[in-house]
């Protein structure tokens, strides 16, 4: 990993769509995008919420700072849970935080950012049944499908994974090329 990389990290019973749709457009967009196991597991297996197995590109140990472009937490339970049970994770997501690297998370996952107090007077999505925890928080809570509030990006849920990977491509490539890949996958025409 010679560049900057955006990492996608995956615990067991991850949401497969949430976790790959990011993963397939910020590759279609030219971006440097890998799986990461976070249970560092010799085969890079991780089982989705729905049960499919994804290999992952790399184990959490394998990460340095600075290959690090974003983080990015897809969510699903119990693999949200997982993740944030994760220190090494918590960690660097604290880290990256303090640098004000790029925090993405969908679904249940922007209640890690939460729970380790990153949420406070931000504006963030999730997934519904979450937004108590948001709030609980001090986060200023929005319906919107994706939101980004400074170096923070959040949405809401399986049914906003292309909103949530296209928001990132914009924030990386601009908007010329965001409306590119959606005219390329036929997303809102």
């Amino acid at each position: 990993m010679d560049s900057k990389t955006n990492f996608v990290f995956l615990a067991e019973g991850f949401e497969e769509i949430e976790a790959l749709t990011v993963v397939d457009i910020l590759r279609r967009a030219g971006l440097p995008c890998l799986t990461v196991d976070i249970a560092n597991s010799p085969s890079r297996v991780v089982n989705g919420s729905h049960q499919i197995p994804v290999i992952a590109d790399v184990t959490l140990d394998k990460i340095t700072d600075e290959q690090i472009s974003s983080l990015i937490l897809p969510g699903g339970m119990p693999g949200t849970k997982n993740l944030l049970s994760c220190e090494a994770l918590r960690d660097l997501i604290l880290k990256n935080n303090s640098k004000g690297t790029r925090l993405a998370a969908i679904c249940a996952a922007p209640t890690i950012l939460a729970e380790l107090g990153i949420l406070k007077g931000v504006n963030a999505a999730c997934y519904p049944t979450s937004e108590d925890k948001l709030a609980e928080a001090g986060a200023i809570v929005s319906g919107a499908e994706v939101i980004t509030d400074g170096h923070i990006t959040t949405s809401r849920g399986m049914g906003t994974a292309i909103s949530f990977a296209v928001e990132l491509v914009r924030l990386n490539l601009g908007e010329e090329t965001a409306r590119e890949i959606e005219s390329k996958i036929v997303y809102r025409q």
